[in-house]
């Protein structure tokens, strides 16, 4: 049989190539095992390298407690330095370690956190930016010509820097003691954070940003914090069960004050038609 083709039949393949359409370039295909239509649903792109393992009601909670922990510590620190301190969360995400530790400067005041009831290691950056100014002012100058040196700090600069730390770390099991009571502690102090691996580069962490203002000066502190150092407590850091928790406890203190209350107008009541 010849199986050679004629003039002819490849005009009639050129011919019904060109019928087919060309594809589109967003075709998304979603396969569900729903027996509904897909065509209105929203489909986003979801990497692999950063997985989402702490819910986005868990970061909100984590924010709020971290609100309360920058407004008492920018408190301690004004009142130690004689000077109005501003301390707020700047930002509250996820990513990788890898990540966090490209985006610092070297050198810089980093700082290795434990926590006396749960495994793992944190890290509490502080900015040099903002760090030298509170060192000029504890050793009496004004920070206003201050010129940041690009240099690790000396071993009294540390020292100074310590009084900082512990006051943070002070707040810091403040804020947390409405999920779990923790001490927390400064275990080691490096001035190069690529020196220090806690964790795995492409291990999940929680970094919380804050911003550090004083009446001349600015800068950042950031607080990282690894999944598996929180994984114990993650469950509770819900912000249904926290706030619920939280409320609670308003309902019973309100109650105590309210009985405490009617007490009191009951014996002012009695002594009155005793009268």
């Amino acid at each position: 049989m010849d199986e050679t083709l004629d003039q002819s039949a490849i005009d009639a393949l050129l011919s019904g190539a060109g019928d087919f359409d060309e594809p589109e370039a967003d075709v998304r295909l979603i396969f569900t095992r729903d027996k509904r239509d897909t065509s209105d649903l929203e489909v986003s792109a979801y990497d692999f390298k950063r997985p989402e393992r702490v819910s986005k009601d868990q970061m909100r909670a984590l924010q709020t407690l971290h609100e309360a922990f920058a407004r008492n510590f920018g408190a301690a620190l004004s009142g130690f330095l004689r000077t109005i301190v501003e301390v707020r969360v700047a930002t509250c995400e996820q990513m990788t370690y890898g990540e966090f530790i490209a985006g610092l400067p070297n050198p810089t005041s980093f700082n290795l956190i434990t926590a006396d009831e749960l495994e793992g290691q944190m890290c509490l950056e502080i900015s040099p930016l903002i760090i030298y100014p509170i060192i000029d002012r504890l050793l009496g100058g004004t920070s206003e010509d201050l010129f940041i040196p690009q240099r690790p700090m000396t071993q009294i600069e540390t020292r100074l820097v310590s009084n900082i730390t512990n006051r943070g770390l002070a707040a810091l099991s403040e804020a947390w003691e409405s999920v779990r009571k923790l001490e927390f502690d400064v275990a080691a102090t490096e001035s190069n954070p690529q020196l220090v691996q806690i964790v795995p580069p492409n291990e999940v962490v929680v970094v919380l940003g804050f911003e550090l203002k004083t009446s001349s000066r600015a800068g950042t502190m950031n607080l990282c914090i690894p999944y598996n150092v929180i994984e114990p407590v993650v469950e509770e850091l819900s912000s249904q069960s926290w706030f619920s928790a939280s409320s609670s406890q308003r309902s019973r203190d309100s109650e105590s004050r309210v009985r405490r209350g009617l007490n009191g107008a009951t014996s002012v009541l009695l002594r009155a038609f005793c009268v």
